[in-house]
């Protein structure tokens, strides 16, 4: 596994073999606030290359990662899951947890107070994954880069 930092979280960082960055951490979402996770994105975006993303690949990352993380504290069970890599102009931004119900989408309601955070991400994102795994399900959103 990875060093425990003082927020909770367990995490490894690799560099795959094809150049691009990937930053991996399980958390227990007793213990780690989901502006921990946007932090984190930050972090890792600045570190991901020699020089600053616009502003909309920032500040798209920190909401897909606000709004995934926060589904799998409310809704999931067990430790969550953030994975983060940049690869071929994408930056996908996967979370695991325990639960195997998969969120139902839902038609746009304006009318509706909450529960349009996968609606949010849908629209910030290229590509969203949903599946169901033998442990829980994952949820990745692939952010388009340019």
């Amino acid at each position: 596994m990875g060093e425990v930092g003082p927020d909770g979280a367990v995490g490894e960082q690799r560099v795959s073999g094809d150049g691009g960055r990937k930053l991996s951490v399980t958390f227990d979402p007793g213990t780690f606030r989901v502006a921990d996770a946007r932090r984190l994105a930050v972090r890792y975006l600045a570190a991901s290359r020699g020089e600053p993303w616009p502003e909309r690949v920032v500040q798209a990352t920190q909401l897909v990662v606000s709004e995934l993380v926060t589904n799998a504290v409310k809704y999931g069970s067990g430790p969550v899951r953030l994975s983060l890599a940049v690869a071929d102009g994408v930056m996908s931004v996967t979370v695991r947890d325990g639960e195997t119900t998969l969120p139902t989408p839902r038609p746009a309601d304006p009318g509706r107070v909450g529960q349009h955070g996968l609606e949010i991400v849908a629209a910030l994102s290229q590509d969203l994954d949903v599946r169901r795994e033998p442990t829980g399900k994952r949820i990745t959103a692939r952010i388009a880069l340019r």
